[in-house]
């Protein structure tokens, strides 16, 4: 069938670049792995295929997908997530740039910008992406050339005015890239919103089931998106076939279970946030939270991550983190099962000792779409261990 942008998130999750394999009719597009392409003659290419770095039907589908589910006109299917933002970075900026990044950014975006990107003459300069008149400066003092945010930011769960972040970027000459892969293009779709490029982290919610990783770039403006489909050939960070196949095959069930995640979550938050052991929970679903108003405008949802910070400080965060059993302790996050981070030593110890630094007493969650109750019960469970030395 053919997908128009008027159907709903769903309908084009499961039809954009889906067309049924028109020689046998298989409902599922075929898997293709062939490397490279037979020429009718030299240079005639059929349906433009050449060489499996510079295309493949399996990997252009999905990214059909993921244009259809952002907005956008362009979008391209990386090796990973880290991969997908190096080669923004490169095809966008030239030594002597800068970026101007949240304070709170994961940390291997900002190994990758500051200790890589660094060493090519890409400047950088943290900042809190919630304080607006601070981003002008930090924007007006260097050669800006991207502004970076993370909405909702992994993992102190910060809310950034995207629409209000795009104007300032755009009045500096400069482009606003939104890190989407905490809400996902279900919960948000930040090129709607003013953005100028999306990056995501296609292993988490979009791949969504922990078996794949992969990262994805998509914009709206065919001049970027020649630069960034350049770098991608030259560079050949793409994804390959059957890693395409299986986020084609996570992103088409992403509505619904962006819904459970997300109402999972705001039980899970709701729970913790009577718990005497706890001091802080930041998730965006709470009324209490600093950025609730802004989400509740361009979010439909507030996702599944949930950061934790406890009382009992990094002793109290260490125990909870290694007493559970359906939270399974592991990197990552998205997945249909449920996981919990300890993020200053795991995800993002690269920037321990720095601005960036993530709080000792806290922990990550990434509610799967298990039954509530039991998630409930085993963080319960879990509970009991702070403070007996277990």
């Amino acid at each position: 069938m053919s997908v128009s942008e008027n159907q709903g998130f769903n309908t084009r999750a499961v039809h954009a670049g889906q067309a049924f394999e028109p020689r046998t009719g298989a409902v599922v597009p075929p898997l293709h792995f062939s490397s490279t392409y037979a020429q009718d003659g030299i240079g005639g290419l059929r349906d433009g295929y050449e060489y499996g770095r510079g295309g493949n039907p399996t990997r252009d589908a999905l990214q059909e997908q993921l244009a259809a589910l952002e907005g956008g006109s362009h979008a391209y299917s990386f090796s990973s997530g880290l991969a997908a933002e190096d080669s923004l970075i490169r095809a966008l900026t030239r030594p002597g740039d800068h970026i101007v990044l949240g304070n709170d950014a994961y940390g291997g975006t900002y190994r990758l910008i500051s200790r890589v990107l660094g060493e090519w003459g890409i400047g950088n300069t943290p900042v809190d992406m919630a304080d607006l008149d601070a981003v002008a400066k930090a924007v007006a003092a260097n050669k800006t050339r991207l502004v970076w945010v993370e909405t909702p930011s992994n993992p102190m769960m910060k809310i950034t005015d995207i629409a209000a972040l795009a104007k300032l970027a755009h009045d500096a000459g400069a482009l606003l890239v939104v890190d989407n892969t905490f809400a996902s293009p279900y919960l948000q779709t930040p090129l709607a919103l003013g953005a100028d490029i999306v990056v995501h982290s296609t292993t988490k919610y979009i791949g969504g089931h922990s078996d794949v990783v992969g990262g994805a770039i998509v914009v709206n403006d065919a001049a970027l998106a020649e630069k960034i489909g350049f770098v991608q050939f030259a560079v050949g960070a793409v994804s390959g076939p059957m890693d395409a196949f299986l986020t084609t095959r996570g992103l088409k069930t992403l509505g619904v279970r962006m819904d459970r995640h997300s109402d999972n979550a705001q039980a899970v938050a709701e729970w913790l946030l009577e718990r005497p052991e706890v001091e802080a929970v930041l998730y965006p679903g709470l009324p209490s939270h600093p950025g609730h108003e802004l989400a509740k405008k361009q979010m439909k949802k507030f996702g599944g991550m949930i950061s934790v910070q406890f009382k009992g400080g990094e002793a109290a965060a260490r125990t909870v983190a290694e007493n559970t059993s359906v939270f399974t302790l592991a990197e990552s996050l998205g997945g249909i099962e449920s996981l919990m981070n300890y993020p200053s030593e795991m995800t993002h110890a690269s920037v321990k000792g720095t601005e960036l630094a993530v709080p000792v007493n806290l922990i990550r969650l990434s509610c799967g779409i298990e039954d509530v109750e039991d998630l409930i019960a085993d963080l319960e469970h879990a509970f009991t261990f702070i403070g007996t030395g277990s």
